[in-house]
């Protein structure tokens, strides 16, 4: 059975479920439409039925929900009777065809099953969690917390990256920084050849030289070296030789320079509201997970799990490791990593 096929049917036999829900659960509920402007309507208007496809029923209420649940301009396009007869065939038609597949047995198709139970899993998901956490309940203490104990990340002192070329004797240091100043060490393609060609330190030569970037109050670079760095006045320039503590000479040039990053709580307070709503969404999905895990009866046998034999080659149709093959992923729809409401 192709992809499309699968999750056509797995749609319609969806929706046909969920219609049939959807009408027990609206039974004695009075429905509202207030809130999108159009005047409001008695529950004995909503039930009229409007169509009927052997013993499932569209009604007012519904047609309504579903038309509406379009933007508005699809639904602008249904305003008048004989376009609204155009959505209604497209109903009906969804109907028909939902209906025979479950006349076919195909609510049972495994692939359909597992269609199913992933947009079972996502509405279960999104309903669960939808109001469970808003960003509304994290208060300004919590974010305040967060903003002292995470300041360095909203905080940062001026940075600089350069690379170097360590020698061991002041000659020689004088000789390559007359290289790395010229022609020769003008481009990083230069600079990095030199450092193949004389630096000594085997740790950083495998890096091009790169010390990565620093700060002024560091203790993983040579002091003296630091501020040769900071002294370099644009990215590009090349300075040296500098005498280490350690007795070795250095030839740097600067590769990179960030200016100092200072945010306030109340610059970065909506950066940090949605950080820790996600969080907490997360954490209370991994938690309810985690619960229905404990309260299910599950075994697991290793040793039928050993036997499982993957097919690494690849196969037209077979899932590429981006969500296509296997149970299709529905567009739009939250998963569960993602919490519902985004």
């Amino acid at each position: 059975m192709s992809y499309k096929r699968v999750l056509v049917i797995a749609l319609a036999v969806t929706a046909f479920v969920a219609c049939k829900k959807g009408k027990e659960d609206s039974e004695g509920s009075t429905p509202s439409t207030a809130a999108s402007g159009l005047p409001a309507q008695s529950t004995a208007e909503l039930d009229v039925p409007i169509a009927t496809i052997d013993d499932t029923v569209i009604t007012v209420g519904e047609f309504q929900e579903r038309i509406n649940r379009q933007s508005p301009y699809i639904r602008a396009r249904y305003t008048s009777l004989e376009q609204k007869r155009e959505f209604l065939d497209n109903l009906i038609r969804f109907e028909v065809l939902a209906g025979e597949a479950f006349k076919r047995g195909l609510n049972k198709d495994p692939d359909v099953v597992r269609t199913m139970k992933q947009v079972m899993i996502q509405k279960l998901m999104k309903d669960e969690f939808e109001n469970r956490i808003k960003p509304d309940d994290i208060t300004d203490a919590d974010m305040k917390a967060f903003y002292a104990e995470h300041r360095s990340e909203y905080n940062k002192p001026e940075e600089v990256r350069v690379s170097a070329i360590v020698l061991k004797n002041k000659d020689t240091a004088a000789d390559v920084a007359k290289k790395a100043k010229g022609e020769t060490g003008r481009t990083n393609k230069g600079f990095r050849d030199l450092v193949t060609q004389y630096s000594v330190d085997d740790k950083t030569k495998i890096r091009g030289g790169d010390l990565r970037y620093f700060a002024t109050d560091t203790t993983e670079v040579d002091a003296e070296v630091v501020k040769g760095s900071f002294e370099l006045s644009k990215t590009g320039d090349v300075g040296g030789p500098i005498q280490g503590a350690d007795g070795k000479w250095y030839v740097i040039k600067q590769t990179g320079r960030r200016k100092a990053l200072e945010k306030s709580f109340d610059e970065v307070k909506r950066q940090i509201q949605n950080r820790l709503y996600r969080d907490r969404r997360t954490q209370a999905q991994k938690d309810f997970i985690g619960g229905l895990k404990t309260n299910a009866k599950i075994k697991v046998d290793d040793g039928a799990l050993g036997k499982v034999r993957v097919d690494t080659s690849a196969k037209p149709g077979a899932d590429d490791g981006q969500g296509h093959g296997g149970a299709p992923e529905m567009p739009g729809a939250p998963g569960l990593e993602q919490p519902p409401g985004n």
